[in-house]
């Protein structure tokens, strides 16, 4: 009996080593799956963190675009109404131009008629000069021939008055004059 107590104590001494090595060998294989695990559970922890960040990163961008999107709606908005200004003020001058177009043909109109008027004026300026010419000459003319005819009608009265003296100083008594 002493052998089989030794016997028995030898193999339960074994199988307490085998149970120990079983268990450090299941140990060992969850501390590699834990390892593993908490590998696993930090990567996904980074990915997560990276992701957060982006996140947090596309976040910022997207309020970033949403203020230059609010800003550029504001720019447009106040580019319609430049445009819409423009184009007002560019009526407003086409038509002014029109107006103004209307006008100086107007002023053509009235200038081609005043040009005609002055130029039939001024044909009858010319008329009314050589008819004036004219009559100075006719003019100058009955002068030159009223005052040869007064000439003329002088030298008779001069040789009238010489015959009457000459007739009186003749035909007159002695002590009476002329």
């Amino acid at each position: 009996m002493k052998n089989f107590h030794q016997n028995l104590l030898i193999i339960l001494a074994l199988s307490l080593c085998g149970l120990c090595v079983c268990q450090w060998y299941d140990q060992t294989v969850q501390r590699n799956r834990l390892e593993n695990l908490n590998q696993l559970l930090a990567a996904k922890s980074s990915a997560i963190a990276g992701c957060t960040n982006s996140m947090a990163t596309l976040d910022h961008e997207v309020a970033q675009m949403d203020a230059r999107i609010t800003e550029l709606k504001h720019a447009a908005a106040a580019s319609d109404e430049t445009n819409r200004a423009q184009t007002r003020e560019i009526t407003r001058l086409q038509l002014l131009t029109e107006v103004q177009t209307n006008e100086i043909s107007q002023y053509q109109t009235a200038v081609s008629n005043l040009e005609a008027r002055l130029q039939e004026v001024a044909d009858g300026v010319k008329k009314q000069n050589a008819a004036i010419a004219e009559l100075t000459t006719q003019r100058d003319n009955f002068l030159q021939q009223l005052n040869d005819s007064i000439r003329d009608r002088n030298a008779i009265v001069d040789k009238y008055n010489d015959l009457v003296k000459q007739v009186n100083g003749t035909n007159a008594p002695a002590g009476k004059a002329p």
